[in-house]
C-alpha cells in the first residue's frame, strides 16, 4: 500500500482516499503500518530515563521490558541483534538511559521503544557482566591460584598482543630494551577496542599458541574508558588465555583498571610498563643471579668436599676397628685350634711319660711285630732321644 500521511485520514477528501469513510475503511495492517510510518519517520532517536520493570529474556533471544518514572511508562525492546553493544541483560529496578527510536509493533498495534544502547546509572551494567562472567569462570576452575604459572626470569622470546601503534607496545619495548636488549619480542598486533577486538585478541593468543616458540606472552593495552577495555572482559578472552601453553601477563589500562582477562592471567601487572619490567629480569639483576649462583656453587662444592672429607675419616675408623676386630677374632680362633692341636699332639703325650720308638728311618714301630732281636731303633722321649736296641720281643696277648 502507498504511504499516506496520517493528516490526510481527517482530510475532507473524496471517497476514494482510504479510510475516510465506511466503505473506504482500511484495514487495521494499514493503520498500523501507517502510524509506525509515521512515528518513525517524525521521531529522531531519543536517550530516555526511567526505571526498569518487568524484565522477560525470550527464548527468541530479544528483551523486553518496560521503562517507567512516577506518571508514566513505556513498552521497550531490545532485538538479539543489537544486543552486542550492550554489557548485560538489565536488572528489574535498575536506573537506566536507554538510547533507542519510537516505533509501533504491528502485530499487536503496540507503541514501543526499540532500544539500541543501555547504560546504567553508575557503572551497574558493565560490572554485572563482569561479575557474571568471573563467576562462570570461577565454578570452572579458571581462576583458581593452583593453576597459575610462574613467570620465567629469564625469557628468550616474549609475544606481545596488542596493537601494533598502540602507547601499550611503545612503552613495552622501550622498558624491555633498556632492561635487557637481549630479549627477542615479537609482536602479534590485535585490534584491543571496539567492534571485533575480542575475537582478534583471542585469535592473536591462538597464533601464539601455535607459534610455540615464546617463553612468556604479554597481552593487554593502555589506558581508557570501560567502552574502550570491554574487549578484555569478553569471555572468548578469557578463556585463550587460560588455553595458553606458556604463561600470559595481563597488563590493561592503569593501575585501577581491573578486567575478567586479569583474573584469568598468570600474572596480573597494573601497566604495560609494569608487565615488560616482570616479563624479564634487567642485566644487573641478572649479573647478581649469576654472581649468587658462583658463590652457591662454590660454597656447595666446598661443602662436599668437607662431607666427603669426613666422610672418608669415618669409613677408615671404621675400618681399623672391624679390622682390629677381624684380627683379635682370628688370634682367637688360633688359639683354640692350637689347644686342640697341642692336645692331639704326640709330644703332649710323651711329656706325660710316654715315648715313641722310631726305626732308622723314623718310622713309628707301634706293635711288637714291627720289633726283632738285635733291631736298633730310637727311642724318641718329651725332651730328646735316646739309641736303643732290642734285645728280646715278648708280643703280648
Amino acid at each position: 500500500m502507498r504511504s499516506v500521511p496520517f493528516d490526510l485520514f481527517a482530510s475532507p477528501l473524496g471517497r476514494s482516499t482510504p479510510g475516510v469513510s465506511r466503505d473506504n475503511a482500511i484495514s487495521v495492517s494499514d493503520l498500523t503500518t501507517e502510524t509506525r510510518a509515521l512515528i518513525e519517520s517524525g521521531l529522531q532517536p531519543v536517550w530516555v530515563r526511567g526505571e526498569i520493570s518487568d524484565f522477560k529474556h525470550h527464548r527468541n533471544g530479544h528483551w523486553y521490558f518496560c521503562l517507567r518514572d512516577a506518571s508514566a511508562q513505556i513498552k521497550c525492546v531490545v532485538w538479539s541483534s543489537d544486543q552486542r553493544g550492550i554489557p548485560a541483560a538489565p536488572d528489574v529496578g535498575m536506573q537506566v538511559v536507554l538510547y533507542g527510536k519510537m516505533t509501533v509493533f504491528p502485530a499487536r498495534g503496540d507503541l514501543q521503544l526499540r532500544v539500541r544502547r543501555i547504560e546504567a546509572v553508575g557503572d551497574g551494567l558493565w560490572r554485572k557482566a563482569m561479575e557474571l562472567t568471573l563467576s562462570k569462570l570461577r565454578q570452572e576452575g579458571l581462576l583458581d591460584e593452583s593453576r597459575k604459572r610462574a613467570i620465567p626470569r629469564f625469557p628468550k622470546r616474549v609475544a606481545i598482543v596488542t596493537s601494533a601503534d598502540g602507547a601499550a607496545l611503545r612503552d613495552i619495548v622501550a622498558v624491555m630494551r633498556k632492561r635487557n636488549a637481549g630479549v627477542q619480542l615479537v609482536v602479534c598486533q590485535a585490534k584491543v577496542q571496539g567492534d571485533g577486538a575480542a575475537l582478534e585478541i583471542e585469535a592473536a593468543l591462538e597464533r601464539v599458541a601455535r607459534w610455540a616458540r615464546a617463553d612468556v606472552v604479554i597481552v593487554g593495552r593502555g589506558g581508557g574508558g570501560k567502552e574502550d577495555l570491554w574487549a578484555f572482559n569478553d569471555e572468548r578472552v578469557a578463556r585463550a588465555v587460560a588455553a595458553c601453553p606458556v604463561p600470559v601477563i595481563s597488563a590493561v589500562g592503569h593501575e585501577a583498571d581491573i578486567t575478567v582477562c586479569d583474573a584469568v592471567a598468570d600474572l596480573r601487572a597494573p601497566t604495560p610498563s609494569a608487565a615488560a619490567a616482570a616479563a624479564c629480569s634487567a642485566r644487573d639483576e641478572i649479573e647478581r643471579a649469576i654472581s649468587l649462583t658462583r658463590r652457591n656453587l662454590s660454597e656447595a662444592l666446598t661443602l662436599r668436599v668437607q662431607n666427603a672429607r669426613a666422610d672418608l675419616e669415618r669409613l677408615g675408623r671404621r675400618i681399623n676397628q672391624m679390622a682390629d676386630g677381624i684380627v683379635a677374632g682370628r688370634k682367637s680362633l688360633l688359639g683354640a685350634a692350637a689347644g686342640r692341636l697341642n692336645a692331639l699332639s704326640p709330644l703332649a703325650t710323651l711329656s706325660r711319660g710316654y715315648a715313641v720308638a722310631r726305626d732308622p728311618k723314623g718310622k713309628a714301630l707301634t706293635s711288637t711285630q714291627q720289633f726283632r732281636a738285635g733291631l736298633e731303633f730310637e727311642l724318641l722321649l718329651h725332651d730328646g732321644s735316646v739309641g736303643a736296641k732290642a734285645t728280646d720281643v715278648n708280643p703280648g696277648t
